[in-house]
Protein backbone atom coordinates (compact mmCIF):
# COMPACT_ATOMS: atom_id res chain seq x y z
CA UNK A 1 0.00 0.00 0.00
CA UNK A 2 1.00 3.54 -0.59
CA UNK A 3 0.34 6.81 0.92
CA UNK A 4 1.55 10.32 0.02
CA UNK A 5 0.93 13.48 2.23
CA UNK A 6 1.71 16.98 0.82
CA UNK A 7 1.69 20.75 1.51
CA UNK A 8 0.03 22.22 -0.54
CA UNK A 9 0.98 25.74 0.91
CA UNK A 10 -3.05 26.75 -0.95
CA UNK A 11 -4.86 23.94 -3.03
CA UNK A 12 -5.88 26.52 -5.47
CA UNK A 13 -2.85 27.56 -6.53
CA UNK A 14 -1.25 24.33 -6.85
CA UNK A 15 -3.59 22.91 -9.19
CA UNK A 16 -3.00 25.54 -11.31
CA UNK A 17 0.82 23.89 -11.39
CA UNK A 18 1.33 20.01 -11.48
CA UNK A 19 -1.14 19.11 -8.31
CA UNK A 20 -3.69 17.01 -10.11
CA UNK A 21 -0.83 15.57 -12.57
CA UNK A 22 1.35 14.19 -9.72
CA UNK A 23 -2.14 12.93 -8.29
CA UNK A 24 -2.89 10.39 -10.75
CA UNK A 25 0.69 9.32 -11.38
CA UNK A 26 1.59 8.48 -7.98
CA UNK A 27 -1.93 6.41 -7.94
CA UNK A 28 -1.59 6.11 -3.97
CA UNK A 29 -4.12 4.49 -2.01
CA UNK A 30 -4.48 7.04 0.36
CA UNK A 31 -3.09 10.74 -0.30
CA UNK A 32 -3.16 13.72 2.42
CA UNK A 33 -2.80 17.18 1.60
CA UNK A 34 -2.46 19.75 4.57
CA UNK A 35 -2.59 23.98 3.90
CA UNK A 36 -5.55 24.06 1.92
CA UNK A 37 -6.09 27.11 2.54
CA UNK A 38 -9.73 26.90 2.06
CA UNK A 39 -13.70 27.36 2.56
CA UNK A 40 -16.36 24.49 1.67
CA UNK A 41 -17.58 25.04 -1.85
CA UNK A 42 -14.28 26.99 -3.10
CA UNK A 43 -12.85 24.03 -5.12
CA UNK A 44 -14.60 21.48 -7.13
CA UNK A 45 -12.28 18.25 -6.90
CA UNK A 46 -12.58 14.40 -7.18
CA UNK A 47 -10.59 11.06 -8.87
CA UNK A 48 -12.25 8.36 -9.67
CA UNK A 49 -12.21 5.61 -7.21
CA UNK A 50 -11.53 7.80 -4.14
CA UNK A 51 -13.46 9.23 -1.28
CA UNK A 52 -12.46 12.75 -0.03
CA UNK A 53 -12.63 14.30 3.52
CA UNK A 54 -12.30 18.00 4.60
CA UNK A 55 -11.24 19.79 8.02
CA UNK A 56 -11.84 23.41 6.94
CA UNK A 57 -10.07 26.40 9.26
CA UNK A 58 -12.56 29.02 10.45
CA UNK A 59 -10.36 31.72 9.23
CA UNK A 60 -10.99 32.31 5.90
CA UNK A 61 -7.69 31.05 3.61
CA UNK A 62 -5.68 29.90 6.40
CA UNK A 63 -4.91 26.07 7.15
CA UNK A 64 -7.18 23.14 6.29
CA UNK A 65 -6.59 19.61 5.42
CA UNK A 66 -8.28 16.62 3.44
CA UNK A 67 -7.89 13.39 2.44
CA UNK A 68 -8.47 11.38 -0.46
CA UNK A 69 -8.69 7.14 0.12
CA UNK A 70 -9.30 4.68 -2.10
CA UNK A 71 -9.89 2.66 1.26
CA UNK A 72 -13.14 2.90 2.82
CA UNK A 73 -12.68 3.98 6.40
CA UNK A 74 -14.38 2.32 9.44
CA UNK A 75 -14.56 5.79 10.91
CA UNK A 76 -13.46 9.33 10.08
CA UNK A 77 -13.18 11.98 12.85
CA UNK A 78 -12.48 15.75 12.63
CA UNK A 79 -10.09 17.64 15.46
CA UNK A 80 -8.76 15.92 18.37
CA UNK A 81 -11.95 16.75 20.36
CA UNK A 82 -10.51 19.48 22.39
CA UNK A 83 -11.86 22.67 21.48
CA UNK A 84 -9.70 25.59 22.21
CA UNK A 85 -7.67 23.12 19.24
CA UNK A 86 -10.21 22.36 16.74
CA UNK A 87 -10.91 25.77 15.06
CA UNK A 88 -8.14 25.60 12.91
CA UNK A 89 -8.78 22.39 10.49
CA UNK A 90 -5.61 20.48 11.39
CA UNK A 91 -6.38 16.86 11.91
CA UNK A 92 -8.87 14.45 10.28
CA UNK A 93 -8.53 10.98 11.49
CA UNK A 94 -9.70 7.76 9.73
CA UNK A 95 -10.14 4.31 10.93
CA UNK A 96 -9.82 1.58 8.94
CA UNK A 97 -10.10 -2.44 10.44
CA UNK A 98 -5.72 -2.14 11.45
CA UNK A 99 -4.71 1.36 11.88
CA UNK A 100 -5.90 4.76 12.33
CA UNK A 101 -4.57 6.99 9.62
CA UNK A 102 -4.12 10.43 10.99
CA UNK A 103 -2.97 13.56 8.74
CA UNK A 104 -2.22 16.63 10.68
CA UNK A 105 -1.06 20.56 9.94
CA UNK A 106 0.74 21.51 12.87
CA UNK A 107 0.87 24.99 14.15
CA UNK A 108 3.45 27.38 13.44
CA UNK A 109 5.24 28.61 16.40
CA UNK A 110 6.01 32.15 14.24
CA UNK A 111 7.84 35.16 13.85
CA UNK A 112 9.56 35.84 17.56
CA UNK A 113 7.72 32.59 18.02
CA UNK A 114 4.81 34.43 19.22
CA UNK A 115 2.82 31.41 18.93
CA UNK A 116 5.32 28.93 20.65
CA UNK A 117 3.86 28.43 24.59
CA UNK A 118 0.66 27.49 22.44
CA UNK A 119 2.56 25.37 20.52
CA UNK A 120 3.45 23.52 23.76
CA UNK A 121 -0.03 22.82 24.55
CA UNK A 122 -1.07 21.60 21.44
CA UNK A 123 2.11 19.32 21.00
CA UNK A 124 1.02 17.61 24.55
CA UNK A 125 -2.16 17.17 23.54
CA UNK A 126 -1.95 15.76 20.18
CA UNK A 127 0.76 13.23 21.81
CA UNK A 128 -1.87 12.19 24.08
CA UNK A 129 -4.55 12.08 21.56
CA UNK A 130 -2.24 9.51 19.33
CA UNK A 131 -1.01 7.69 22.44
CA UNK A 132 -4.88 7.11 23.40
CA UNK A 133 -5.66 6.10 19.30
CA UNK A 134 -2.31 3.70 19.60
CA UNK A 135 -3.68 1.77 22.67
CA UNK A 136 -6.43 0.48 20.44
CA UNK A 137 -4.59 -0.28 17.27
CA UNK A 138 -1.52 0.95 15.83
CA UNK A 139 -1.34 4.76 14.19
CA UNK A 140 0.03 6.29 10.93
CA UNK A 141 0.20 10.21 11.31
CA UNK A 142 1.52 12.06 8.20
CA UNK A 143 1.51 15.79 7.66
CA UNK A 144 3.44 19.10 8.15
CA UNK A 145 4.66 18.74 11.24
CA UNK A 146 6.73 22.17 11.52
CA UNK A 147 9.80 20.71 13.47
CA UNK A 148 13.35 19.88 12.06
CA UNK A 149 14.09 17.43 14.58
CA UNK A 150 17.80 16.93 14.10
CA UNK A 151 20.58 19.36 12.89
CA UNK A 152 20.67 16.63 10.03
CA UNK A 153 17.78 17.44 9.09
CA UNK A 154 17.58 21.33 7.86
CA UNK A 155 20.37 22.68 5.65
CA UNK A 156 21.63 25.78 8.27
CA UNK A 157 20.89 24.40 12.05
CA UNK A 158 23.33 26.91 13.79
CA UNK A 159 21.78 30.21 12.22
CA UNK A 160 18.06 28.16 13.30
CA UNK A 161 18.92 27.29 16.55
CA UNK A 162 16.16 29.98 17.51
CA UNK A 163 13.89 29.94 14.76
CA UNK A 164 10.10 28.43 14.70
CA UNK A 165 10.20 24.74 13.89
CA UNK A 166 13.80 24.64 15.43
CA UNK A 167 13.73 25.60 18.37
CA UNK A 168 14.84 23.30 21.89
CA UNK A 169 11.56 23.25 22.70
CA UNK A 170 10.40 21.97 19.47
CA UNK A 171 12.70 19.34 18.93
CA UNK A 172 12.13 18.22 22.55
CA UNK A 173 8.33 17.57 21.81
CA UNK A 174 8.85 15.40 18.73
CA UNK A 175 11.35 13.52 20.77
CA UNK A 176 8.86 12.85 23.47
CA UNK A 177 6.40 11.27 20.49
CA UNK A 178 8.87 9.16 19.74
CA UNK A 179 9.90 7.62 23.12
CA UNK A 180 6.13 7.43 23.81
CA UNK A 181 6.35 4.36 20.94
CA UNK A 182 6.68 6.19 17.41
CA UNK A 183 8.94 5.87 14.60
CA UNK A 184 10.32 8.77 12.26
CA UNK A 185 9.77 6.39 8.98
CA UNK A 186 12.20 8.14 7.06
CA UNK A 187 14.79 8.20 9.77
CA UNK A 188 14.21 4.38 10.38
CA UNK A 189 15.43 3.45 6.78
CA UNK A 190 17.69 6.35 6.16
CA UNK A 191 19.76 7.42 9.56
CA UNK A 192 22.50 9.29 8.27
CA UNK A 193 21.06 10.25 4.80
CA UNK A 194 21.80 14.39 4.67
CA UNK A 195 20.72 17.15 2.45
CA UNK A 196 17.27 15.59 1.56
CA UNK A 197 14.60 18.49 2.76
CA UNK A 198 10.84 18.80 2.33
CA UNK A 199 10.12 22.29 2.73
CA UNK A 200 12.12 25.53 1.00
CA UNK A 201 11.41 28.69 1.83
CA UNK A 202 10.78 30.91 -1.21
CA UNK A 203 12.97 33.46 -0.63
CA UNK A 204 16.80 33.38 -1.24
CA UNK A 205 16.27 30.84 -4.19
CA UNK A 206 16.41 28.48 -1.18
CA UNK A 207 14.92 25.65 -3.26
CA UNK A 208 17.59 26.14 -6.26
CA UNK A 209 20.49 25.88 -3.16
CA UNK A 210 18.93 22.69 -1.71
CA UNK A 211 18.74 25.29 1.12
CA UNK A 212 15.68 23.42 3.02
CA UNK A 213 14.73 21.65 5.89
CA UNK A 214 12.63 18.42 6.44
CA UNK A 215 9.21 19.05 8.39
CA UNK A 216 7.02 16.36 6.61
CA UNK A 217 6.35 13.12 8.12
CA UNK A 218 5.36 9.62 8.43
CA UNK A 219 5.55 9.34 11.73
CA UNK A 220 4.19 5.13 12.85
CA UNK A 221 3.82 3.06 15.96
CA UNK A 222 6.56 0.92 16.69
CA UNK A 223 4.25 -2.08 16.34
CA UNK A 224 3.76 -1.32 12.60
CA UNK A 225 7.25 -1.34 11.85
CA UNK A 226 7.29 -5.25 10.67
CA UNK A 227 4.86 -3.64 8.07
CA UNK A 228 7.24 -0.72 6.37
CA UNK A 229 8.36 -1.47 3.37
CA UNK A 230 10.14 2.09 2.56
CA UNK A 231 9.89 6.17 3.32
CA UNK A 232 10.29 8.93 0.36
CA UNK A 233 10.95 12.24 0.06
CA UNK A 234 9.52 13.30 -3.53
CA UNK A 235 12.24 16.55 -3.87
CA UNK A 236 11.57 16.51 -7.48
CA UNK A 237 8.47 17.37 -7.29
CA UNK A 238 7.12 21.28 -7.47
CA UNK A 239 4.22 23.25 -6.90
CA UNK A 240 4.45 24.12 -3.67
CA UNK A 241 7.03 25.02 -1.35
CA UNK A 242 6.68 21.95 0.40
CA UNK A 243 7.39 18.93 -1.85
CA UNK A 244 5.70 15.34 -1.06
CA UNK A 245 6.35 12.37 0.98
CA UNK A 246 5.61 8.93 0.73
CA UNK A 247 5.48 5.57 2.98
CA UNK A 248 5.08 2.21 1.55
CA UNK A 249 3.36 -0.67 3.64
CA UNK A 250 2.94 -4.06 3.33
Amino acid sequence: MKFISWNVNGLRACVGKNFMEFFNEIDADIFSIQETKLQEGQIDISFDGYEQYWNYAEKKGYSGVAVFTRLKPLSVTYGIGIEKHDHEGRVITLEFEDFYYVTCYTPNSQNELARLDYRMEWEDDFRAYLKELDAKKPVILCGDLNVAHNEIDLKNPKTNRKNAGFTDEERGKFSELLSAGFIDSFRYFYPDTENIYSWWSYRFRAREKNAGWRIDYYVVSEGFKDRLVDAKIHTEVFGSDHCPVELEIR
